[in-house]
């Protein structure tokens, strides 16, 4: 069972958010922002700090956050959270809710890919893989060959060979899926 607490700003957004999440057998709405799995919220990202600096916390949270939001996030000060994220647009599905939450729940980074990297993969500073590496590490997600990658990317085979090699060794990785999951879990990639 997952925990969800909702942390939004308009009574409407909280109460169609608990209809929606009610409904879900794997999912547990509940009040107490402490003993939450995931935090949904549509607060932005500073007003969202505040509201916990705010309140009544003896500890930390521990939970996954999720933010509700159609700005892009601010990857410096996003990296700098603690805790695990995400970030999807206010008209998300509630299939793509569901999904996200499941994934928080498991301790994926998740997000609307245009949310996560406002100014494309390069705006985070932390990953240690090159723009062109991200790119070659997206389209591994994807399930692409290297073939497919040489074509979409518009470089030779021989060079995915070396994008994938090197993005192997920088996260000490010894195959594909690993290397998908290191991105993920990380932020660096979305699916």
């Amino acid at each position: 069972m997952i925990r969800v607490t909702i942390v939004a700003e308009s009574p409407a957004l909280h109460a169609g958010l608990r209809a929606l999440l009610s409904s879900d057998e794997k999912i547990q709405v509940m009040e107490e922002i402490n003993e939450a799995d995931v935090i949904i919220t549509s607060a932005s990202f500073g007003s969202f700090l505040s509201i916990l600096d705010d309140g009544e916390m003896d500890e930390p949270i521990s939970a996954s956050i999720l933010f509700l939001t159609n700005e892009p996030i601010n990857f410096p000060t996003a990296t700098a959270f603690q805790n695990i994220w995400g970030i999807l647009p206010l008209d998300a599905s509630v299939d793509e809710l569901r999904a996200s939450i499941y994934a928080l729940s498991q301790g994926l980074t998740v997000g609307e890919r245009s949310l996560l990297f406002a100014r494309g993969p390069e705006a985070n500073p932390n990953s240690p893989l090159t723009e062109r590496e991200t790119e070659v590490l997206n389209l591994l997600s994807r399930g692409l060959a290297n073939k497919q990658i040489a074509t979409t990317l518009g470089i030779s085979e021989h060079t995915v060979k070396f994008h994938v090699s090197s993005i192997y060794q920088k996260l000490n990785v010894t195959n594909r899926t690993e290397a998908v999951r290191e991105g993920l879990r990380d932020g660096w990639i979305t699916l």
